[in-house]
């Protein structure tokens, strides 16, 4: 029991450690697009640039938006595909989370169901 409980848990672990390791951009330094590719295509995106540093192995552009919000962007070095978008525009709402979720239909106001559930002398028993 012991046994199988450690291999479930060792093997938990590994899994964990690979899904966190999606996130690095494994290029060849030899690959890399210099320095000033990655600034000039910010620039044509509309951001203001404040830094750019490696981080797991991509780019990483700290800047503001052409809207003036402080983004933080993630860059493959080879391709300079956005791999990784954050920005802050100022409210205490998290913008990493997906918030998509299609459209919301309402029916109209003021119609109620015609169940019996909402008569005007309420549910008889």
């Amino acid at each position: 029991m012991r046994y199988s409980l450690m291999m479930a848990c060792a093997c938990l672990a590994l899994s964990g450690a690979a899904w966190a390791d999606d996130d690095d951009c494994n290029v060849a330094m030899t690959d890399w697009q210099p320095r000033n590719a990655i600034h000039q295509m910010a620039e044509q995106q509309g951001w203001t640039v404040q830094r750019i540093k490696v981080d797991d192995g991509c780019y990483e552009i700290k800047g503001r938006d052409a809207q003036g919000h402080r983004i933080e962007v993630k860059v493959d070095p080879q391709t300079l595909h956005v791999r990784e978008f954050e920005r802050e525009d100022g409210d205490d709402y998290d913008d990493n989370r997906s918030t998509q979720r299609g459209d919301v239909t309402t029916g109209p106001v003021g119609n109620t169901p015609d169940n019996g559930l909402f008569n005007s002398g309420g549910a008889s028993n």
